[in-house]
């Protein structure tokens, strides 16, 4: 069993006074989009979230997923990795983390990796652009969680898949779905200028 964590407990700062997390795409908070798109492929999800954005928690609500409360999110990414990771079901093989302001990443994009996971459960797969480019979700089995448990600051899980860069396996998904995230306002209005 692979569990889906959302990253979504960082304070998108680059596009004060919005909150990246709750702009509309498709008639919903892009939240609440990744969230569904995650739970289609249905594993279990968990949804990191930040003490003071409870616009957040609401984009999530009704959602058939746990929230976890990152009370520290304040200090990194790590923080939010920490948290989601001590919330994971009894009997995880691995984990997906998957960002939360990656809009063009779809349920088979997911699924993908997921499949990839079950054949190569050793592995650390990580999400890639077309062109081999390394980008996200990123899947680390569970003999990995100590090592990303003891993580520090704003780096997500970088140094850990450079450590165990010989179990790492590139998963290629359409364009740049793995590559696009979305973190300020140029980058929301380049986006939806995309999409027509």
């Amino acid at each position: 069993m692979v569990p889906i964590l959302i990253l979504a407990a960082g304070g998108s700062t680059r596009m004060a006074p919005r909150d990246k997390l709750t702009e509309m795409v498709e008639g919903q908070p892009l939240l609440c989009r990744t969230a569904r798109r995650a739970l289609a492929t249905e594993a279990p999800v968990l949804v990191v979230l930040p003490p003071d954005r409870p616009d957040r928690d609401r984009a999530v609500e009704g959602l058939d997923l746990i929230r976890v409360l990152a009370v520290e999110a304040a200090q990194g990414m790590t923080a939010s990795l920490r948290a989601g990771l001590a919330a994971l079901p009894p009997g995880a093989t691995g984990v997906m983390v998957l960002p939360a302001d990656m809009p063009d990443l779809d349920t088979p994009d997911l699924r993908r990796l997921l499949e990839g996971f079950a054949a190569e459960p050793a592995r650390i797969l990580r999400g890639a652009g077309q062109d081999g480019t390394p980008g996200h979700p990123v899947i680390f089995p569970a003999d990995l969680f100590p090592e990303l448990m003891a993580l520090a600051g704003d780096e997500g899980g970088r140094s850990v898949i450079a450590r165990h860069r010989g179990r790492l396996r590139l998963v290629p998904l359409p364009g740049d779905r793995a590559l696009v995230d979305l973190d300020t306002p140029e980058d929301w209005a380049a986006w939806r200028a995309r999409q027509g």
